[in-house]
């Protein structure tokens, strides 16, 4: 399972760039609005940070586009900008036909708000690379979440669909370890879920009897 990270922020990204030679990137408006930059300044900044790579970053198409020929146009204006830039696209029928002619024209989209079996299928079969369902915005709002993702693998492979799961709005360490066997290809979350997912409270305990044994052994 492929490992991205959800941010705008070009010192995070860095971060997991060195630490965790991340696979990858997704971005949305919210984060975007986070950094404190223009939403061009940001996506440029985030170009030449992948620059030179194979990893995919997801850009999203201005959410206000309803209009599949607009959000096409945009699509299109944006993949111009980076090799490494992924066309971000809610789903909705006019979004799903944007995906067919972006997709038609060799640009990489990925479908996000996935909260269904069916709209992951709608996206697959217009050709999305990329299929993102949403667990925490589920669980968030009392939907059991679990079964989501291992669906949507499920339908993908039965048709032999190429579009890969990104799993999104990862809230904690059990979201990552029920969309790993759940069968995702790859996982978005935002840096401070990662770095709490290193960690445990019986590795610490663990760490400190051992560190606490060290000291109490004779060094000579």
């Amino acid at each position: 399972m492929k490992l991205f990270l959800d941010s705008a922020k070009t010192e995070e990204i860095k971060h997991a760039l060195e630490l965790w030679d991340v696979d990858g990137l997704t971005t949305n408006p919210k984060h975007v609005q986070a950094s404190g930059k223009s939403f061009r300044q940001a996506i440029g900044e985030i170009a030449e940070l992948f620059s030179g790579t194979e990893k995919p970053v997801s850009v999203e198409v201005d959410p206000h586009l309803t209009d599949w020929k607009k959000i096409v146009a945009e699509g299109l204006e944006l993949s111009k900008l980076s090799p490494n830039f992924v066309i971000k696209i809610g789903v909705s029928e006019n979004g799903f036909k944007a995906i067919r002619e972006l997709s038609k024209q060799g640009v990489r989209v990925n479908a996000t708000l996935i909260f269904s079996v069916a709209q992951a299928w709608h996206a697959a079969r217009a050709g999305a690379a990329y299929v993102s369902p949403f667990l925490g915005w589920k669980e968030q709002h009392g939907d059991e979440a679990g079964a989501l993702i291992r669906d949507v693998r499920t339908m993908l492979d039965n048709f032999e669909y190429k579009a890969e799961i990104i799993a999104a709005a990862i809230r904690d360490s059990r979201h990552i370890a029920e969309a790993a066997i759940s069968g995702a290809h790859c996982l978005t979350a935002g840096l401070a879920v990662f770095q709490n997912s290193f960690g445990n409270p019986y590795t610490d305990m663990g760490e400190k009897i051992f560190q606490d044994a060290w000291d109490a052994t004779p060094k000579s």
